[in-house]
């Protein structure tokens, strides 16, 4: 079965850092675009940053730019999300996701999964 485990969530004050990790197994990893979404307390789920492959190009959003940094690791399946100089605001439950197209002939599959979340809370 296609799975995606995050980890690495908790409490932490302003300014601190965190650093998640998201566990893939059940699919072809390198095949994967992998992201990380968070949904903070009434507010819709946003993408956080996302990095492709094989090349690894990185995409993050205006709000976490700088802050944030995702990488991945083809040895160990594992997608990271370092967070750094965390803000109230950063405050969400976090989720890995995965995303592939398969461009066959003739036809056009697409194909994503969702790993469970992991709550992150920065507080005083």
């Amino acid at each position: 079965q296609v799975q995606l485990v995050e980890s690495g969530g908790g409490l932490v004050q302003p300014g601190g850092s965190l650093r998640l990790s998201c566990v893939a197994s059940g699919f072809t990893f390198s095949n994967y675009v992998m992201s990380w979404y968070r949904q903070g307390p009434g507010k819709e789920r946003e993408l956080v940053a996302s990095i492709t492959t094989p090349g690894g190009s990185t995409n993050y959003a205006d709000s976490v730019k700088g802050r944030f940094t995702i990488s991945r690791d083809y040895a160990k399946i594992t997608v990271y999300l370092q967070m750094n100089s965390l803000k109230p605001e950063d405050t969400a439950v976090y989720y890995c996701h995965a995303a592939t197209t398969d461009y066959g002939w003739g036809y056009v599959k697409e194909y994503d999964y969702w790993g469970q979340g992991t709550q992150v809370t920065v507080s005083s």
